[in-house]
């Protein structure tokens, strides 16, 4: 009883004062308001009543910290209209609060009061956990880390929530001490069950277990990686993404670029079941994100096959994906109208050529689809999930068009990159590799199945 009580005395200790660097970013943002939930959850404990909580919001914007609180107070308040009799509970000694708008309310103006917005660094000098979630750039993440250590008297812990750099880097480089821990959340924070938790060999352990306390709380489903350049999550993307380009620049020895981009997307969407094609999905991720996270890797030695021309011809001439500040898609690989893609890229000439008009050429070039195809949004919820897609590759496998053909021979690749990130011991084992696939990335299946027996 002792010690669970001191941990528990520790954790709620290190959360009193916490700063979240780069809060109003499309990282940050979520990871502030699950923070700002879980300090008001911690707040409302009977031991706590009289403590103080303060979650700093920091970033180099007035005006997106006007936006972040926005995006809180509504995302605050769709969790307590969800969550209602949750809510209800934990306000259940406030006598002065009756109808459900009253805690919804009270809810929403608790979690916002929490957090103290600002553009000054200097607010993390007091803070005993600071949360990273700047770009992904090495060396701003040293200077920052450095600057905060070096002024702040509590010795405090870090998180950082990069998805690519080695953790024993930056903890050595900002001389950390084993302060520094790995917290990869997903895209969006607020949705995305998926966090992968890294530890280097300095790591404190008691910050490791500070952090899946953390994660826990949050409700997350966490997967521990090994400290390698790229983790479990973009150390299987990225070399799937090498595949799909490497495929489409083998197809262009018969067809077209343009074309040949196409055709890969729809063998990886439909074919495969995915939610996205792998070049749709570049579009979502960035293509810069992309090229920058295989450099992190291939310099590292992780893959050397981690580098390609076509990525670096369309960032170079300005072509990135990404999203926009309303949340829209920037056109990449493919041209997008409310959404969806209307047409492709031609690398040679940097023009778009339309889908409607490819399609036909695309549909010519797999030859017919085979019978009995499950879509991917249709396995959501269906209960016989494997027996569906069992049947599926079962008839791939036993269809002589090019599609299905190149369809067995992507699957089998994606398998080989999970398998290696087993045998390299990025991951602990295949399972690990799955659930990072299917939470982090919402596949319907994991790469490392028996569907090619």
């Amino acid at each position: 009883m002792v010690n669970t009580k001191h941990k528990f005395m520790h954790y709620t200790e290190k959360l009193k004062n916490v700063s979240v660097l780069g809060a109003a970013g499309k990282m940050g943002s979520g990871i502030l308001l699950l923070t700002a939930q879980e300090l008001l959850h911690q707040k409302l404990q009977h031991e706590n009543k009289n403590q103080q909580f303060v979650l700093n919001a920091i970033d180099v914007s007035h005006n997106a910290l006007d936006g972040l609180l926005k995006y809180v107070r509504a995302q605050a308040q769709k969790f307590a209209e969800k969550k209602i009799v949750q809510i209800r509970k934990m306000y259940a000694d406030q006598k002065q609060l009756h109808e459900n708008a009253d805690f919804i309310q009270k809810y929403v103006e608790d979690v916002v009061d929490i957090i103290k917005p600002t553009t000054r660094i200097e607010a993390a000098y007091d803070s005993n956990l600071i949360l990273e979630a700047v770009s992904e750039n090495p060396d701003l993440k040293n200077k920052i880390f450095r600057q905060i250590s070096s002024n702040n008297n509590n010795n405090p812990w870090f998180f950082t929530n990069t998805s690519s750099i080695p953790i024993h880097e930056i903890d050595t480089n900002a001389n950390l001490n084993g302060r520094l821990m790995g917290v990869h959340f997903y895209n969006p924070p607020a949705v995305q069950k998926l966090v992968e938790l890294i530890k280097s060999e300095q790591t404190l352990p008691e910050l490791a277990e500070f952090a899946t306390q953390y994660v826990k709380n949050l409700k997350k489903i966490i997967v521990p990686s090994a400290d390698v350049a790229g983790f479990i999550g973009n150390g299987h993307y990225m070399r799937d993404t090498i595949n799909g380009i490497d495929l489409a620049i083998k197809l262009n020895l018969k067809i077209p670029l343009p074309q040949a981009i196409a055709t890969v997307d729809t063998i990886t969407r439909d074919y495969l079941v995915r939610p996205m094609g792998i070049f749709q999905l570049a579009d979502y991720v960035g293509i810069d994100v992309v090229q920058y996270i295989m450099k992190v890797m291939h310099d590292r030695g992780i893959d050397d096959n981690l580098q390609s021309d076509l990525l670096d011809k369309l960032v170079e001439s300005g072509i990135k994906g990404g999203q926009n500040s309303d949340g829209s898609q920037k056109d990449g690989f493919f041209r997008y109208e409310k959404g969806r893609p209307v047409a492709v890229i031609n690398p040679e000439t940097m023009q778009y050529a339309n889908l409607n008009t490819l399609s036909s050429k695309v549909d010519t070039y797999l030859g017919e689809k085979p019978e009995g195809a499950v879509k991917w949004k249709s396995l959501l919820k269906a209960t016989d999930k494997e027996d569906q897609l069992r049947n599926w590759f079962n008839t791939l496998k036993n269809d002589s068009s090019k599609g299905s053909e190149l369809a067995m021979e992507y699957l089998q690749k994606s398998k080989n990159a999970a398998l290696q990130l087993v045998k390299d011991g990025v991951a602990a084992n295949e399972e690990d590799v799955n659930t990072v696939l299917m939470t982090g990335f919402f596949h319907a299946y994991g790469p490392a199945n028996d569907f090619m027996n």
